[in-house]
C-alpha cells in the first residue's frame, strides 16, 4: 500500500493520504479524514483495495473546448456545475459561507443517494438522464475534466477523402505519384488514367467512378501540398524533401561550416560590344554569422578555377574601394577592429566585412566543386569538404536561401532585372550594366546592406528578442573563438589552378593539341618526374581563361617554370579554353585538320577579330570579362624564346605584346590597403 492508493471502506471510496508505521490516514470523497490501524483496515467487512487511480491528476485540455460547438460547450459547463455540487454539496456561484442544499449534503446522504437526487433534479429540468448516466458523467469528469463531459459525436474528425471508395483513393494516389517527373497536366488527365488503372487492377466497371465534381474534390484532397497541378520544378523539389524532420545546419564559430553554391543571376549584363546575358554568381556563406565571405560573378559557364578564386578571396580582406563612404569601413562596426589589426595589418583600410577562414565547406555535386582542382585547393589550405546528398538542396539550405534574398534585396532593384522566370519578366528588359560594373555594385551592396542588415535567423541565446546583423554576430563570436589569418601569395594561387599530368618531350609539353616549350624545360626533357603514382609524369597547371602559358612544377626542386605556348605570337589577345575548342570545331566543320596548332591558332585570331562585330563576339566578351579582375603574380620568371629553330613544330618565336597572366595576390592587395 502506497500514498495515493484507493480503498473502499464502509461503502465509501477513500484515498490513502499518509502512512506511519501501522497507521493509515484516509480521506473520503467529501474530504473527511480518518486514522485507521492497518490490521483493522484489512479485517474490516466490505474492505476492498483498489490500488492507484489511473490518470490522476488529470489536466483538462482547455484549448480543445474552442473546437466544440457553442451549444455543446454550454452543456458541458452545465454538467460540470451539477457534478461539483454532487461532490461537495455547494452550487457554483454561491458564496463560501452558504451551506449545501439538504439533498446534497455529504454529511447526511451517501454518494448513491446524492446521485439519485441529482438525476431526479435533471429530469425535472427536462434532461433525459438516469442515475447511471450521472454516475458515468461523474467518472468521465474525474478522468478527463470538462473535456470528458463533451458529446464527442460533435468533435469527430472528418476524413479528407470523405466516403470515397478506398480503391479509387489508392488509384488517384498512384497516378499522382507516377506523374512526378512529367509535365504538369490537368485533373481530367488524372481522371482518365485512374479509370484505366482501376479497369486494369479490378476489371472494367467493377469499381464505380464518382461524379466529375466529386472526383475533382477527391484529387484536391489527395494532392494537397504536392504541387501536382502547379510548377513542375516545385513539385519535384517537394518530392525530394526528406520524410523525417529537418535538421538545421548549426555552427558555433565563424568558419566552422561554410556553404558554397552557384546560380544564374536574374539580371542581364553587357559582356562586351553589346552582348547581353545572365551571369553566374558563386558565393560562400558562413553558417554561424550568415556572412557572404566572397562572391564571384562570371559569364555563364563557371569553372573550377572560379571556385578556387572564390576560396582565395575569402582569405583576403575586402578593401574600402574609392568612392565608398567611411561608414562602410571595418573600423565603423562593432567588430573589434583595433585588436584584429594587431594580428592582421591588412585590415587597416578594410571594408566592413570580416575575413573568415573556413574549416569545412559544404558543396553540392556540381562538377565545379567536385573537380580535382577545387578539392586539391581545399586540401592544401586544410579545409574539409562536405558533399551534400544528391538532389537534396535542404542539406545546404542557408546558401540556397541567401540566393533568394539576393534576388529580392538586390537584383530586383537593378536595371536589367529579368525576374525568376519568363512569367515574371517585364516588357523590353535590357542590359544596362557591364559585368564589371555589376560586380562593383554587388560587392558594395554586400558590405553596405547584407553585412549590416539584421537577419531574423541570427539571434543570441542571451538576447533572443533582438536580431543581429552578420557583422554583429561575427563581433560576438570572434571574441570567444579568436582570429588566425591565413595569407596567400601568388604562388599559392597557382596551386588553386586546375592541373594535368604530362610528359616533357623534346618538343615540350602538349595539352589538347597545343605545344608549350621553353629553355628552362631542358633538364626535364625525357626524364621521369619520380612520382610513381603518376607514371613519372610532370604536374602542369593552367588557367582556363588564358591558355597562352602554363606552369610546370619541378618535382625535384619544388620550383615553378612558366612555359609559353609556341604559337602565342599568332594570337593578339588572350584566349580561353572554350575559345580554342570553338576554333577547332570551325576547322573540323570546314574539313580541315583540327589538330594543326598553327591552323587552330590562326583560326583563334580570326575568331576573336570577327567576334568584335560578328555573331561570335560573345566568345571575345566572355574571355575578356573573365580576365578583368585578374592581378599579376610576382617573382614568376617569363621564359625567353631560343634563337635556333629546327622545324615549325618546335620553333619558339619571341612572343608579341600579350596581356600578362594575372592572378590573385593577397600580399600585394594587403600592401595596397
Amino acid at each position: 500500500m502506497r500514498v495515493g492508493d484507493q480503498v473502499r471502506l464502509d461503502e465509501r471510496l477513500h484515498t490513502v493520504v499518509g502512512l506511519s508505521g501501522t497507521l493509515v490516514r484516509l480521506s473520503d470523497e467529501a474530504g473527511r479524514a480518518s486514522l485507521v490501524l492497518l490490521p483493522h483496515l484489512l479485517a474490516a467487512e466490505g474492505f476492498e483495495f483498489l490500488g492507484q487511480r489511473d490518470g490522476s491528476p488529470v489536466v483538462a485540455p482547455f484549448a480543445l473546448l474552442d473546437t466544440v460547438p457553442p451549444l455543446e460547450a454550454e452543456k458541458a459547463t452545465a454538467w460540470e456545475q451539477h457534478l461539483l455540487e454532487l461532490e461537495s454539496g455547494r452550487q457554483s456561484g454561491i458564496g463560501a459561507g452558504a451551506g449545501p442544499r439538504p439533498e446534497y449534503d455529504p454529511a447526511r446522504h451517501t454518494l448513491e443517494e446524492r446521485i439519485a437526487a441529482k438525476a431526479t433534479e435533471l429530469r425535472a429540468l427536462g434532461w433525459t438522464v438516469s442515475a447511471r448516466t450521472v454516475e458515468r458523467m461523474r467518472t468521465r469528469y474525474r478522468d478527463q475534466g470538462v473535456w470528458g463531459l463533451v458529446d464527442h459525436r460533435k468533435t469527430r474528425l472528418s476524413s479528407p477523402t470523405g466516403r470515397a471508395d478506398e480503391r479509387v483513393v489508392a488509384a488517384v494516389a498512384e497516378v499522382l505519384a507516377c506523374q512526378l517527373n512529367e509535365s504538369t497536366g490537368t485533373r481530367n488527365r488524372v481522371r482518365r488514367r485512374v479509370e484505366a488503372l482501376l479497369a486494369e487492377q479490378h476489371g472494367a466497371g467493377v469499381v464505380p467512378m464518382p461524379s466529375k465534381t466529386t472526383f475533382y474534390r477527391l484529387v484536391e484532397a489527395v494532392s494537397a501540398g504536392t504541387h501536382a497541378f502547379g510548377s513542375a520544378a516545385s513539385r519535384r523539389s517537394q518530392a525530394r524533401r526528406p520524410e523525417g524532420m529537418f535538421t538545421p545546419s548549426a555552427a558555433c564559430r565563424p568558419g566552422e561550416l561554410v556553404q558554397i553554391d552557384t546560380t544564374p543571376l536574374d539580371v542581364l549584363v553587357i559582356l562586351e560590344d553589346g552582348v547581353s546575358g545572365r551571369p553566374e554568381l558563386t558565393i560562400a556563406v558562413d553558417v554561424a554569422t550568415r556572412t557572404i565571405c566572397a562572391a564571384v560573378l562570371r559569364p555563364a559557364g563557371t569553372k573550377a578555377v572560379d571556385a578556387s578564386l572564390l576560396l582565395a578571396k575569402m582569405l583576403v580582406p575586402e578593401p574600402l574601394r574609392p568612392g565608398w563612404p567611411e561608414a562602410l569601413a571595418l573600423s565603423a562596426t562593432l567588430i573589434p577592429h583595433a585588436r584584429l589589426l594587431d594580428i592582421d595589418a591588412r585590415l587597416e583600410q578594410a571594408a566592413a566585412k570580416p575575413v573568415i577562414v573556413p574549416e569545412t565547406i559544404g558543396i553540392d555535386h556540381g562538377k565545379v566543386f567536385v573537380s580535382d582542382a577545387f578539392i586539391a585547393a581545399c586540401r592544401s589550405l586544410g579545409v574539409s569538404v562536405q558533399p551534400s546528398r544528391p538532389a537534396t538542396p535542404t542539406d545546404k539550405a542557408i546558401v540556397e536561401r541567401t540566393f533568394s534574398s539576393i534576388n529580392t534585396l538586390f537584383c530586383q532593384h537593378v536595371s536589367g532585372y529579368t525576374g525568376s522566370n519568363t512569367d515574371r519578366r517585364g516588357a523590353g528588359v535590357e542590359a544596362v550594366w557591364t559585368l564589371a560594373e555589376l560586380d562593383d555594385l554587388l560587392q558594395e551592396w554586400i558590405v553596405a546592406c547584407w553585412q549590416q542588415r539584421p537577419h531574423d535567423g541570427l539571434r543570441s541565446p542571451f538576447l533572443p528578442g533582438r536580431s543581429m546583423s552578420p557583422n554583429d554576430a561575427y563581433a560576438l563570436l570572434v571574441a570567444r573563438t579568436g582570429y588566425v589569418p591565413l595569407p596567400l601569395s601568388g604562388l599559392d594561387y597557382l596551386e588553386l589552378l586546375p592541373a594535368v599530368w604530362r610528359s616533357v618531350n623534346d618538343y615540350g609539353i602538349r595539352i589538347d593539341h597545343r605545344t608549350y616549350n621553353c629553355p628552362e624545360l631542358a633538364p626535364l626533357r625525357r626524364q621521369p618526374s619520380g612520382l610513381a603514382a603518376k607514371g613519372g609524369l610532370w604536374e602542369v597547371h593552367y588557367d582556363p581563361y588564358d591558355l597562352s602559358q602554363v606552369w610546370v612544377r619541378n618535382a625535384r626542386t619544388g620550383e615553378w617554370i612558366t612555359v609559353p605556348w609556341t604559337h602565342r605570337h599568332l594570337v593578339s589577345t588572350p584566349f580561353a579554353d572554350f575559345t580554342w575548342r570553338r576554333a577547332r570545331d570551325l576547322l573540323a566543320m570546314r574539313g580541315q585538320d583540327d589538330t594543326n596548332q598553327a591552323a587552330v591558332a590562326a583560326a583563334v585570331d580570326q575568331l576573336l577579330t570577327r567576334a568584335e562585330t560578328g555573331p561570335d563576339r560573345r566568345i571575345a566578351a566572355r574571355t575578356r570579362a573573365a580576365l578583368e579582375p585578374a592581378r599579376s603574380v610576382p617573382a614568376l620568371p617569363q621564359a625567353s624564346a631560343p634563337e635556333d629553330a629546327e622545324d615549325e613544330t618546335t620553333v619558339l618565336e619571341q612572343p608579341s605584346n600579350v596581356i600578362p597572366f594575372g592572378v590573385f595576390d593577397a600580399f600585394t592587395d594587403g600592401s595596397r590597403l
